[in-house]
């Protein structure tokens, strides 16, 4: 398959994830679809990921094209992989999906907010495991609340620039999709802007607080006007976080749980994996910088337990002058 070809089967999953998940929040209640289902090494597991990710597996037995065995990655599946079409070995797999059904469970099933599907390729070559380095397309759609009839989608391919981003834009009730036009915020600071520092847990939050309140100290002062400089927002949805950078709403976001969780003691919480941040492509691809913690290139092994995290920005003008900021900062509170 080509990248286009892989873009377009990746749409049409997400587009039957969508349906699936429409489906189910018209036939159960919020309550069964809240219910505790499994602990999985990865994280807490609920009815409504369950039933989800059997849809999945049904999904691309039925419609996985046969002459391009894959690897699928995704919780809930025993290991974390399956191979399509069943009884492919393993050296003569073509590519790996790495899929979230449903990033941003909570914010789902409480109704609360948009969760998104998140789901990234990368070729194979052999029995060698591809990072998320080796991702050439990417793809996520959003998973809006009831009262919400509208869902967008972005799909782009790697060195297809901001220009070859697809965003539509999915009338639930009528089934129309409109192209849309994303664009990261231009901003040169943070004021009167939203930028986030992930804190969604009690466990490390006085951590990652100090860390937050001296950094804004340092770019522009705290408790010097009656109004507030910078603004939060806690999206419990890394899709969720990297669509409000795409859309120019929020203008930087770090997610350094898992410096802080390992400093404060609590290594068994729950941080972002790599299938939280495989849509990360598509924040490259639209000209917003996004690093690893440690201020390198972001890249991460495809796996469905890796702890990561990440520091991403609307645009390189904001990463430059607030990156080396950053760093000193992780070094003092974080290492």
């Amino acid at each position: 398959m080509n990248p286009k070809e892989q873009q377009r089967l990746l749409l049409d999953l997400q587009n039957a994830i969508q349906a699936n998940v429409q489906e189910q929040q018209a036939e159960a209640s919020k309550a069964e679809l809240a219910q505790l289902a499994e602990i999985t090494p990865a994280d807490a597991i609920y009815q409504i990921d369950k039933i989800s990710e059997m849809f999945v597996l049904e999904w691309f037995a039925a419609n996985w094209p046969e002459d391009s065995p894959v690897e699928l990655l995704m919780e809930g599946i025993e290991d974390g992989t399956a191979i399509f079409p069943a009884g492919t070995a393993s050296e003569k797999v073509k590519y790996t999906c790495i899929l979230d059904p449903i990033d941003g469970t909570r914010c789902l099933m409480d109704d609360k907010r948009s969760a998104w599907v998140l789901t990234a390729m990368a070729p194979r070559s052999g029995d060698a495991k591809p990072n998320l380095r080796d991702i050439n397309v990417a793809a996520m759609t959003e998973l809006p609340p009831t009262k919400q009839r509208l869902a967008d989608q972005i799909s782009g391919i790697r060195g297809d620039g901001k220009s070859g981003l697809i965003a539509t834009r999915h009338d639930l009730d009528n089934g129309t999709f409109k192209n849309i036009w994303l664009q990261p915020s231009k901003a040169t600071d943070l004021k009167h802007g939203h930028a986030i520092v992930a804190k969604f847990f009690p466990e490390a939050k006085g951590l990652l607080t100090q860390f937050e309140e001296a950094l804004i100290e340092r770019l522009y002062g705290l408790g010097k006007t009656t109004y507030p400089i910078v603004f939060d927002d806690q999206y419990p949805s890394t899709g969720g976080q990297f669509y409000e950078l795409l859309s120019g709403r929020d203008r930087m976001t770090l997610d350094l749980r898992p410096l802080a969780f390992r400093k404060a003691g609590y290594e068994k919480c729950l941080a972002a994996h790599p299938y939280d941040i495989c849509t990360s492509l598509l924040l490259e691809e639209a000209g917003c910088p996004i690093l690893g913690m440690d201020g390198g290139m972001l890249d991460a092994p495809l796996d469905t337990t890796s702890s990561v995290g990440f520091l991403a920005y609307a645009n390189p003008t904001l990463r430059d002058s607030i990156q080396p900021v950053v760093e000193e900062l992780v070094s003092k509170f974080l290492i």
